[in-house]
């Protein structure tokens, strides 16, 4: 299930008066650079979980970030403003892709607001019971890979992701010991191909 990992990236409930489009919008203005942990949690079309994985996540807007897994196996996900670089160190294989064929219209791409939202993505507010503004975002691409990915916040500061794909998996994203704004290195959203790795893609 490997593959589930870079579904975010090839495709990172409100109270009554709550609005879950002004919350995204809030991020979007309030964040130039995100650091957080995050537990992803993948189940298919029944509800059976087929995947659970951890790990840390950084993003500098426009267009960068990084997912590093750790837990179960190892796997990074990069993108560097111009390509996304996605490594699996058991395989020893790179894949990469120019960032605007990769995630023109993903949740990556909302995130790290490389374009404008509202150009890619119907956004709407949706009503949860966890005390979450929530939004939705429906991807107006029809090939993008998935239906709907749901962004929870708590005024401005993202608590959760939740992406439906095509084949009816959901992945649920909770991100803790979230930095606002953190200074990102450079160096992190820059990737080199390991010797002797197996590069596949453009």
């Amino acid at each position: 299930m490997r593959l589930m990992a870079g579904a975010l990236l090839m495709v990172m409930p409100f109270l009554a008066h709550a609005d879950g489009v002004a919350s995204l919008k809030a991020f979007f203005k309030a964040t130039s650079a995100m650091r957080a942990h995050f537990h992803q949690v993948v189940t298919d079309a029944q509800g059976n979980k087929v995947q659970e994985v951890e790990g840390n996540m950084q993003l500098q807007r426009p267009g960068k970030f990084r997912w590093d897994y750790d837990k179960p196996y190892v796997q990074q996900i990069v993108g560097d403003g111009e390509k996304v670089w996605l490594f699996d160190p058991d395989l020893n294989q790179v894949t990469v892709r120019v960032m605007s064929k990769a995630i023109g219209s993903s949740p990556a791409s909302l995130l790290a607001g490389a374009q404008d939202a509202e150009r890619n993505f119907t956004l709407t507010t949706v009503s949860r019971s966890d005390g979450l503004e929530w939004a939705q975002a429906v991807p107006k691409a029809e090939e993008s890979g998935f239906d709907k990915v749901l962004l929870g916040f708590k005024g401005d500061e993202l608590q959760k992701m939740e992406l439906h794909d095509s084949f009816g998996h959901t992945t649920s994203i909770q991100f803790s010991k979230l930095q606002r704004n953190p200074s990102i290195a450079n160096d992190s959203f820059k990737f080199v191909a390991p010797a002797g790795a197996d590069v596949v893609g453009e």
